[in-house]
């Protein structure tokens, strides 16, 4: 068993606990209210115990002891996709429920030895920066010493996707603080060509085909190869630099929310689900729920966090650790 232990909120489909793990940590514990995501966190993190609830009826004495608590809270309240009411808004008081269980945690002797945080871009500029002003110092009136860094998906993660995220990690301990260092961007070697299959045998309902009245203007735009396109009701967007856009929670609110491709058979059809889960960097035996919907599980991968990036921070974080645990006073 790994050295050091997670406990998950508002874990989506498991993408933070994928990331941690594959850095070397343990995902003992989740929290995750929406029941659909449940189901394919439950086939894919079968070791990880998950309660199915909204976080307001978590207690912090029902959390297990672990090392570090990881929550990618929801975002909406803060996004440029949103009304970016932060505060105002109900679910941005979420980020108030994970310091009121660090709190509870704290009062069981099980006080986190760090938090790790993953939001939106928009966090840090929201309000004029008020909003941000308000998580680091709740943060650091609980005891963290807190870094954060913006991080481009297809920058850290190796992945061919355009996704602007912050992180925000804190530590209890100054010299886990001291001796951490955000990861090194790498050069982008997984194109869309490893990600995308562009010869795949898909169902008619994946094509853009004459029957469909945005046929004549996505055929007369789409005309490129190994290119991912963004069809917006009344034009067509190439996205240049051979990264997908950033997946959105919206692909699963209708097909021209979902990006495009022209494919080896001269067929216009939407990515795939799984591919969408790949350009999020999930695992080629990530496992979907045979009862859920297209539409939901697109939703799930434009929610989830891209895999490599967390996991790569999380071995600078696990790294930290390891050496204040390996000094020699």
């Amino acid at each position: 068993m790994s050295k050091y232990k997670i406990a998950s909120l508002f874990a989506g489909i498991g993408g933070i606990d994928y990331g941690f793990e594959y850095a070397g940590a343990k995902s003992i514990w989740a929290n995750e209210i929406d029941k659909y995501c449940a189901l394919t966190f439950n086939l894919n993190h079968k070791d990880t115990h998950l309660i199915v609830d909204d976080i307001c009826n978590i207690n912090g004495k029902d959390i297990p002891k672990v090392d570090i608590l990881t929550g990618g809270f929801p975002c909406q309240p803060f996004s440029i996709a949103g009304y970016r009411k932060g505060f105002e808004d109900d679910r941005g008081n979420m980020f108030f429920q994970v310091m009121r269980l660090v709190k509870e945690m704290s009062e069981n002797d099980n006080k986190p030895r760090v938090i790790f945080l993953e939001n939106v871009k928009n966090l840090k500029t929201h309000d004029k920066g008020n909003t941000f002003v308000v998580i680091k110092s709740k943060l650091e009136e609980a005891g963290y010493i807190v870094n954060e860094k913006i991080l481009n998906t297809c920058e850290y993660g190796n992945l061919p996707q355009n996704r602007e995220r912050i992180f925000i990690v804190g530590f209890l301990k100054e010299k886990d603080f001291n001796n951490f260092k955000w990861p090194e961007k790498v050069k982008l070697t997984n194109t869309i060509d490893k990600v995308v299959d562009w010869n795949a045998n898909v169902d008619k309902k994946y094509l853009y085909e004459s029957d469909k009245k945005c046929y004549e203007l996505l055929k007369e735009n789409i005309k490129e190869k190994n290119v991912i396109y963004q069809y917006r009701r009344v034009y067509v967007r190439e996205n240049k630099g051979g990264v997908c856009p950033t997946l959105t929670a919206n692909m699963g609110m209708g097909g021209h929310n979902v990006p495009l491709i022209i494919d080896n058979k001269n067929r216009i059809r939407k990515l795939l689900p799984m591919e969408c889960l790949k350009l999020q960097g999930f695992p080629n035996n990530f496992k979907i729920p045979k009862e859920l919907c297209d539409s939901r599980v697109y939703k799930q991968a434009g929610n989830a966090v891209s895999v490599k990036v967390i996991e790569r921070v999380a071995k600078q974080i696990i790294k930290a650790m390891e050496e204040t645990d390996n000094e020699i006073d």
